[in-house]
C-alpha cells in the first residue's frame, strides 16, 4: 500500500477535522509498530514491522495505522493538541470506534472468528475462565451473607471476622457482597464486575451491563458512563467552554508539579550545602 492509499483508507473510516500525512519508514522497529508526531499531524509506520514470511500483511499495517489515526483523531477533539498520557480511556474510545467502523467497511479484517483454533480457545476462556471467576465471585458473596448471619448471632464483629479469621481485605468482601447483592451477569468477568458494582444507578448500570455483554470494549464502556455518552458512541469535538476547563485543569496540574518540583530542588541544594 501506498502512503496515499493508506490515507485514503483512513479518512474512509471517518473524516478528520485537520488534515494529517502518512510515511511509511522502511524500517523495522524493536519499539513501536508505528506514532503519531501531534506537531505535524504526521503519521509514522515502520513497515517492515509487518512483514510475515516475505510478504507484507497489509491487514496489520491498517490496524497500526487506524492505532495512529486515532491519536490524530483525538487531537482533533482536543484542539490539535494531546495531552501527556496519550493512551487515556477517551484514546481507546475512539480507537476501538474506529475499529469497529472499519471492520463494518471493509477496511480491517477481524480475523477473530476465522481461525477455529482462536474461536474454541475464546469461548473456553469466557466460559470456563470469565465466567466461572463471575461465578465463584457471587457464590463468596452468597457466602459472605451467612458468615455476616452467623456473627451476628454469636456476637461477633463480622468485620473483626473479616479481617483476622478469613484474613481478606474488607474491601474485597464489601464487593463480593456488592456484586452478589445485585446480580451483575458473570459472563462479563471480574473486573468489569467490579466496574459495574461501582455504579449506583440501575439504569446505567444495566446499559453498562448489556453493552459488555454486547461486545463493547470495557474503556468505551467506561468512558461512555463517566461521560454521559451512549455506550460504542466515539468522543465528540470540545466546545469553546470544555476545551477551557480542559486548559485551565491541566494548567492547574501543571503548577502544582513545577510548585513541588521547586520545593525539592530547594531541600536537595540544602543537604548538599550542608554536605560542604
Amino acid at each position: 500500500m501506498t502512503n496515499e492509499a493508506i490515507k485514503e483508507a483512513l479518512l474512509s473510516i471517518e473524516d478528520a477535522a485537520l488534515d494529517f500525512s502518512v510515511t511509511q519508514s522502511g524500517k523495522k522497529s524493536r519499539k513501536v509498530n508505528g506514532l503519531y508526531k501531534p506537531d505535524t499531524r504526521e503519521i509514522i509506520l515502520h513497515n517492515k514491522n509487518f512483514e510475515r514470511n516475505g510478504a507484507l500483511d497489509e491487514n496489520l499495517l491498517v490496524y497500526t495505522a487506524i492505532h495512529e489515526y486515532a491519536h490524530h483523531q483525538h487531537a482533533c477533539i482536543r484542539g490539535g493538541a494531546l495531552s501527556s498520557r496519550a493512551h487515556s480511556a477517551e484514546f481507546w474510545a475512539i480507537f476501538h470506534g474506529l475499529l469497529e467502523k472499519a471492520e463494518k467497511k471493509g477496511v480491517y479484517d477481524n480475523h477473530f472468528a476465522q481461525s477455529p483454533e482462536l474461536e474454541a480457545l475464546t469461548a473456553k476462556i469466557r466460559g470456563q475462565y470469565l465466567k466461572k471467576s463471575g461465578d465463584l465471585i457471587k457464590e463468596f458473596g452468597s457466602l459472605l451473607l451467612e458468615a455476616y448471619a452467623l456473627c451476628e448471632k454469636e456476637g461477633i464483629r463480622f468485620e473483626d471476622y473479616v479481617d483476622r479469621a478469613l484474613c481478606i481485605p474488607r474491601t474485597a468482601s464489601k464487593l463480593a457482597l456488592k456484586i452478589n447483592e445485585l446480580d451483575i451477569a458473570s459472563e462479563v468477568g471480574l473486573d468489569n464486575m467490579r466496574f459495574l458494582a461501582g455504579i449506583r444507578n440501575e439504569g446505567d448500570r444495566l446499559t453498562c451491563e448489556n453493552a459488555l455483554r454486547a461486545g463493547k470494549s470495557p474503556d468505551s464502556v467506561q468512558y461512555a458512563f463517566k461521560n454521559k455518552r451512549p455506550p460504542g458512541e466515539p468522543p465528540g469535538p470540545l466546545s469553546d467552554d470544555d476545551r477551557r476547563v480542559m486548559l485551565e485543569k491541566e494548567k492547574t496540574r501543571i503548577e502544582r508539579t513545577i510548585d513541588t518540583l521547586q520545593r525539592r530542588l530547594t531541600e536537595v541544594e540544602r543537604a548538599l550545602d550542608l554536605q560542604d
